[in-house]
């Protein structure tokens, strides 16, 4: 019986790609995750602040913040991923980091308001290993249109409409 289990360990071992490895990854962080929950362990992100209002910016402005957490729990925490809602809104995180109980790090979040005039509410949807696995920060603004592009903008609609 040990030899079929170590040749079928040796095939997976062999047929893995870098996905795989990555999904195994992520399997591995979730056991670990299952333990420290049944230890009563797992870690805990606390934000200073979950959401920032950037005010009135411009279109074609770039802006920039920190949103600073603290693990409050009484083990490691992971940030596998993060995502913003669109292309425009790019988080910078410590991605597969630990982070020890009572350390302090900062997610900063980029808007580019391109092409974006009007009330924006953008998130980052943060993926970590915390009793909900998962953390939602948010920003918004209200981008002051371009008057150039607001006419080409306009211009374009009335050609749709004929």
């Amino acid at each position: 019986m040990k030899p079929f289990v170590l040749a079928l360990v040796a095939l997976f071992a062999l047929g893995c790609t870098q996905s795989a490895s990555k999904k195994v990854k992520q399997e591995n962080v979730a056991e670990a995750a299952a333990k420290q929950e049944a230890n009563g362990d797992l870690p805990v992100m606390t934000f200073d602040r979950t959401e920032h209002d950037f005010g009135t910016i411009n279109e074609g402005d770039v802006v920039e913040t920190s949103f600073s957490f603290t693990n409050t729990g009484n083990s490691d925490l992971m940030i596998l991923d993060a995502r913003g809602s669109c292309g425009c809104t790019v988080p910078e995180y410590p991605k597969n980091t630990p982070i020890a109980p009572g350390e302090t790090r900062d997610i900063k979040v980029k808007f580019d308001s391109a092409n974006k005039p009007g009330n924006q509410t953008k998130t980052v949807t943060l993926t970590n290993n915390t009793e909900r696995g998962r953390d939602i920060i948010r920003i918004k603004t209200m981008v002051t249109a371009d008057p150039v592009k607001e006419q080409q903008r306009q211009e374009a609609r009335n050609q749709i409409k004929q």
